[in-house]
């Protein structure tokens, strides 16, 4: 790390920030010099280092290979099924940043941006560096969104007397063994937790925000994956909250989910009405015992230290278009609304490193 000025800084080693990092080498540029890349992690993998024990590649959401992982003899479709994936992820990543001397710093947590002179400057802390400041001609944010979930208010919610986990905060089904359990969510993630919970759990109850859009098929057909890109984009031109993929894609039933509705484990009841301290109440009056609220209600993207940049818009997102921001053209934002999906972050990774270049 260094307090002198370096072109480009990249934050967060996650599949967008290594696909933008490895265009700009693609690009000669020299990590440590031209660019520098500050992860909060304390290993290689991004979010997926903290996930679930239990969660395996062949339950998850497919995880696309980065840009060039094919020159390291590897690839996620062919990957490991019988280990957590957070164990597959991070060893990929990790020999992904050393084939292609990317320079990772880590652990380092960005605390702020800010505007200093013509440059931005981004605070960083960090237990192996400490304090430090550097300034920097562009910033390419690859933060993601695992560091702010998201759970939405109901009344009686801090009566509960039970524990409330999200997503991020889930270990594994043996340690919630015999409580009665809520999972509140619609996408895979509620579902993964369901079918994971099934024989472990005292009762099981899912609960979800709206009916669940089940797609027989597979895989997600072409068309819904590009609606639901085009909803995400003109979102993120319009500067209002991003819309949830699952919303505009739905769930694909594969012959483990099929099995599950067929034995009756997912069927989701429409959402309680408020948050007792013993469990939750339906407005109908009717009432569920709880010892846990599992909140997969997903994530917001992670852009608290860009806050005082002034980005964000009145419509509670920023206006991002092509992976740049239109409120301030020196800061891209890899990873953002269209380009949250591993496909898509790869793809977004050319074109924001195309345009960091046109701009050095």
């Amino acid at each position: 790390m260094s307090d002198t000025v370096v072109p480009v800084v990249v934050i967060g080693a996650g599949q967008a920030g290594l696909s933008v990092a490895y265009y700009l080498r693609r690009f000669q540029l020299v990590a440590g010099r031209d660019f520098v890349i500050f992860d909060r992690g304390p290993d290689a993998g991004g979010a997926w280092q903290h996930r679930w024990e239990e969660l395996r590649l062949g339950t998850a959401h497919r995880v696309n290979d980065l840009p060039g992982m094919s020159e390291l003899g590897v690839s996620f479709d062919s990957a490991e099924r019988t280990i957590p994936a957070r164990d597959v992820v991070t060893d990929y990543y990790r020999r992904y940043e050393e084939h292609y001397e990317l320079g990772v710093v880590r652990p380092v947590n960005v605390t702020s941006v800010v505007n200093r002179n013509a440059d931005l400057v981004i605070a960083t802390t960090s237990s192996r560096y400490g304090e430090r400041e550097t300034p920097a001609k562009l910033l390419v944010n690859a933060t993601g969104t695992w560091g702010a979930p998201f759970i939405p208010y109901y009344p009686g919610g801090q009566t509960f007397t039970g524990r409330q986990l999200h997503t991020a905060d889930y270990v594994s089904a043996t340690q919630l063994a015999g409580l009665r359990i809520v999972v509140v969510g619609g996408g895979t993630s509620a579902i993964g937790f369901l079918l994971e919970l099934e024989n472990v759990a005292g009762t099981l109850t899912w609960v979800s925000r709206r009916p669940i859009d089940w797609v027989h098929t597979e895989q997600l057909d072409f068309e819904s994956a590009v609606a639901a890109v085009s909803m995400q984009d003109k979102a993120a031109r319009a500067g209002r909250a991003l819309p949830s993929i699952v919303s505009g894609t739905g769930v694909p039933v594969t012959r483990r989910i099929a099995a599950g509705i067929n034995r009756g484990l997912l069927v989701a009841k429409p959402m309680f009405s408020a948050i007792e301290p013993a469990g939750i109440r339906w407005s109908d009056g009717s009432f569920a015992e709880a010892d846990v609220i599992l909140w997969a209600t997903g994530f917001r993207p992670e852009m608290r230290h860009l806050a005082p940049l002034k980005l964000r818009q009145r419509g509670g997102g920023m206006t991002v278009g092509a992976g740049a921001s239109w409120t301030d053209p020196r800061v891209f934002l890899a990873g953002y609304g269209p380009q949250a999906s591993t496909i898509g972050a790869n793809r977004a990774g050319r074109m924001i490193a195309r345009q960091v270049m046109a701009l050095l």
